[in-house]
């Protein structure tokens, strides 16, 4: 069975890159995605259908991990995400929980402050409303 950190590590890589095929078989088929405060789906077409339309005006991304620790089938890691768009960066501070089952991300749970965001890039603000 992969190392659950490496898997982590694997999956927001992938997702940095916008490399769904490579990040979705990682999760069980009834994942809970939430992304606070923003909502909850379910299952990797959930995932993918929360984070395309947020990636997708990004030119660049690099979610760098800060710190980590893993508890049992539990990752958490601190993150800076950064996203460059076409006004520049834009650097978000987010906490991620991923929990394991047999192998694969059964639950991920994002946290960050919206209004970081959103000051940073009006047009996702708007687009949220």
């Amino acid at each position: 069975m992969p190392d659950k950190l490496a898997t982590v590590h694997r999956v927001i890589n992938a997702i940095a890159a916008k490399d769904y095929d490579q990040a979705l078989p990682w999760f069980t088929e009834d994942c809970e995605y939430t992304n606070l405060p923003m909502g909850s789906v379910t299952g990797p077409a959930g995932v993918k259908a929360v984070l395309e339309p947020f990636f997708t005006p990004t030119i660049s991304n690099e979610l760098i991990v800060l710190r980590s620790a893993v508890e049992g089938d539990t990752v958490f890691t601190e993150r800076l995400d950064r996203h460059q768009i076409a006004t520049g960066w834009v650097e978000l501070p987010v906490t991620g929980v991923f929990v394991f089952r047999e192998g694969k991300i059964a639950v991920w749970r994002e946290y960050f402050d919206l209004g970081t965001l959103v000051r940073q890039w009006p047009a996702l603000g708007a687009s949220l409303s």
